[in-house]
């Protein structure tokens, strides 16, 4: 009988519901969404599949044990009751990353060196006094901690690096938005391969790279590794074929009604090295221009875009100017298509004067910010003076 384990995928904060209707799509089950995450079950290679193809998941973790804790010595014997020494060798390096909410004990540190003592003495008493080593940087295994209020879970990462890094990105500007963010982004706006889509401020290219990526069904981590793949249970057959299968997945190379634009050429130098690093430049449309000057390249679409959040001295008073003039633009240029406007500033709305049909709180890493949906018609959209 196959046994069925527990996960968690956590996830930026916002795109909860996108991550588990992915999760659901892959075959998850008893799926459960909570603030900042997902837990469902599976057998075990269901974390193979979910790391190779979720767009949204940060992370995936794989629970080993949780219970009821008052002090660190409960967090200690809990962790000393895994059978560490089954799930890695005495050969591997590892860290602990402890997080919690409402935790009443004083020092997260402490927590994660009792969690460290406890894998270490169950490696010696299995081992002959022999332990692993601690590596901060590059360890060959995670195990996470999280605390509530009154209850310790650990985790072992089967993710590795965070799944954000799908390992195309050669060139980004200064705040590149995450790629799993993006990829919500797109989910949350309805957008579906074949419609037409344009970021006019498109940086290094990451909205569009995961609509591209989408369109030819290319499973975001083909191109990298997975902590799963150090795991002593790790099953090379399994994985073997569900590459294999993603692989055939992928539809042939065409022209998309993808379109970027970005007043710096530096930019669009990044976002062209990303594509061609991806193999994918051929499918999209990109070029340099002013966003005050853009036109629509379709008669209806998507526009989707993180314009700057004006966070240097001088640019929010820029920012203020051009607001306004963008609101202009997408009235008079863009009837019949849909804006999403991913920021956080929050004077945007106000300043544009185009009345949002949904505002979607979403946190781009602690910072919060808004992702405004504004339908764009003939005439104007300015909301009506009381």
């Amino acid at each position: 009988m196959t046994q069925v384990e527990n996960f968690f995928a956590p996830c930026p904060r916002g795109l909860e519901q996108p991550l588990a209707d992915e999760l659901a799509a892959l075959g998850a089950q008893r799926i459960e969404a909570t603030e900042g995450g997902v837990a469902f079950q599976g057998e075990f290679s269901l974390c193979y599949r979910v790391n190779l193809w979720s767009r949204v998941a940060s992370r995936v973790l794989w629970r080993v044990a949780s219970g009821i804790y008052r002090s660190e010595e409960d967090i200690y014997r809990l962790a000393v009751g895994v059978d560490w020494p089954r799930h890695f060798e005495l050969e591997q390096t590892f860290v602990i990353n402890t997080a919690a909410q409402r935790c009443p004990l004083q020092s997260l540190n402490f927590i994660t060196l009792k969690i460290k003592d406890a894998v270490c003495d169950r490696f010696r008493d299995a081992c002959g006094g022999n332990r692993p080593s601690v590596d901060t940087h590059h360890p060959d295994v995670r195990i996470h901690a999280f605390l509530d209020a009154e209850r310790v879970t650990l985790y072992l990462d089967t993710s590795g690096e965070a799944l954000f890094k799908r390992g195309y990105r050669q060139s980004a500007g200064e705040a590149p938005l995450r790629e799993n963010l993006a990829a919500g982004i797109l989910k949350l706006a309805n957008w579906k391969p074949g419609i037409p889509l344009l970021d006019p401020m498109c940086g290094s290219g990451t909205f569009l790279m995961e609509a591209a990526m989408m369109s030819f069904d290319i499973a975001p981590g083909l191109g990298r590794a997975f902590g799963f793949e150090s795991l002593k249970n790790f099953d090379t057959k399994a994985w073997a074929k569900i590459r294999r299968d993603a692989t055939a997945a992928r539809k042939p190379m065409e022209k998309l009604p993808l379109f970027g634009s970005d007043i710096s050429s530096w930019a669009l130098t990044d976002a062209r090295k990303n594509f061609a690093e991806a193999g994918l430049s051929e499918a999209v449309t990109l070029d340099q221009s002013d966003m005050l000057h853009v036109q629509a390249p379709a008669s209806s679409g998507i526009l989707v875009t993180n314009p700057p959040y004006g966070e240097r001295i001088g640019e929010a008073e820029e920012l203020a100017e051009l607001y306004p003039k963008l609101g202009t633009v997408l009235k008079q240029r863009f009837a019949g298509w849909t804006a999403y406007i991913f920021t956080a500033d929050p004077r945007m709305q106000k300043l544009m004067r185009l009345k949002p049909s949904r505002k979607i709180p979403l946190f781009n890493g602690p910072l919060e910010c808004r992702l405004y949906e504004i339908r764009l018609v003939a005439g104007s959209n300015r909301p009506p003076k009381n």
